[in-house]
């Protein structure tokens, strides 16, 4: 995990339809907004997007449809490489997102485009890269077992978020990738499927994002664990503070710092994120993350 050159993502790009709303919706409940918004989205876009303003060099593999032109675009604006970014017949993913006073959200997904992602759309997108790079995934799109075996074997660390959350797709992930990522309602859930305690699934590294309690990263093959205590903010939106996270953890890795300081600039990058609204436009910059830092000891 040294000095990286690149981060590839195999990721989902969705249309992000947001509404502010007094309380989360309940079973058969008509319920007017107080806002409504619409950017940019997909864990996949937001991770491309939070690694390349903390100064990584980013290509996204994925796909769009003919109403999702506007989406390549703002990727390219905020640094990421849109080559391998495919428009298809099929409609652009979105999401219809329903955010509470407390920044709470509720979430429904449609995958459209994302599961238009050809096999050998992925295999040209990976043939630069090497030992050094870094691939992310996510649950949001087709193809992600296939791309994590190619990767693997051109020697690139791979990093999956099992989100998402799909126990048998997750369960299926875990020998071909090298950090899996996950919440702890995730850890606990695999955990179960599993039947084995948290600490022995048998993944080279492991994440686990805690929310206020910060996170903890486990190395299997060392036994070593480093935490990294969550900042102390007053939430707005919490939508992609996990993406936000995951992205900045790997541009920086990507960048040759330790585990240690890739924690810690990622916590910091969440805890900017959660008290700006919307996604992918509330990821900060790497300028951003140092003058938090600068503040806190």
């Amino acid at each position: 995990m040294g000095d990286g050159v690149a981060i590839y993502n195999l990721g989902s790009i969705n249309i992000d339809h947001l509404y502010q709303v007094d309380h989360l919706p309940k079973p058969g409940e008509t319920l007017a907004s107080q806002g409504y918004h619409v950017g940019l989205g997909g864990k996949g876009a937001n991770q491309s997007i939070a690694a390349a303003l903390a100064g990584a060099q980013v290509h996204h593999i994925g796909a769009v449809g003919a109403d999702g032109g506007w989406c390549k675009s703002r990727l390219s604006d905020a640094g990421v490489n849109t080559d391998h970014i495919a428009t298809v017949a099929t409609a652009t993913g979105h999401a219809n997102i329903c955010v509470d006073p407390e920044g709470e959200n509720l979430i429904i997904l449609y995958s459209g485009a994302n599961a238009d992602i050809s096999d050998a759309q992925v295999k040209d997108a990976l043939r630069g890269s090497g030992s050094g790079d870094h691939l992310l995934l996510q649950n949001e799109t087709t193809l992600t077992y296939e791309a994590a075996q190619m990767a693997r074997a051109a020697g690139v660390f791979v990093i999956y978020s099992a989100a998402p959350f799909d126990a048998s797709r997750a369960i299926a992930m875990l020998p071909v990738i090298d950090l899996l990522a996950v919440n702890e309602v995730e850890a606990e859930q695999l955990s179960a499927a599993l039947g084995t305690a948290v600490e022995t699934i048998e993944v080279p590294h492991l994440v686990i994002t805690r929310g206020a309690k910060g996170a903890i990263w486990r190395d299997r093959q060392t036994g070593a664990e480093h935490q990294a205590p969550a900042f102390r903010v007053d939430p707005v939106d919490t939508t992609g503070a996990g993406d936000c996270f995951i992205g900045n953890v790997v541009a920086a890795l990507d960048q040759g710092q330790d585990i240690d300081t890739a924690l810690r600039r990622a916590s910091a990058a969440a805890a900017i994120q959660v008290t700006r609204e919307g996604t992918s436009s509330a990821m900060p910059r790497s300028d951003d993350v140092d003058d938090f830092l600068a503040t806190r000891p």
